[in-house]
């Protein structure tokens, strides 16, 4: 588990209500997880959001697991 990927999970009270978003831009985590559970590839999700790279996607799912395993998870502003 490459916990640097972490770093590209972002969480600022003044953007999206808050929400853990990547690179601080307005792409919130869990609209990648929803995407993926719809079924979109990796590739899919890049070439339909130039915006992300296959790391973010990589840290939007090890940010949801960390999560769901309640793992805390430090964030620094």
């Amino acid at each position: 588990m490459d916990r640097s990927l972490l770093d590209r999970i972002t969480i600022q009270p003044g953007l999206m209500g808050g929400k853990p978003t990547i690179r601080g831009m307005r792409f919130p985590v869990s609209d990648i997880l929803e995407l993926l559970s719809s079924g979109l590839s990796e590739a899919d999700i890049i070439e339909e959001h130039p915006v992300l790279e296959k790391a973010d996607i990589a840290a939007a799912l090890l940010y949801a697991s960390m999560k769901i395993k309640n793992t805390v998870v430090i964030h620094a502003a």
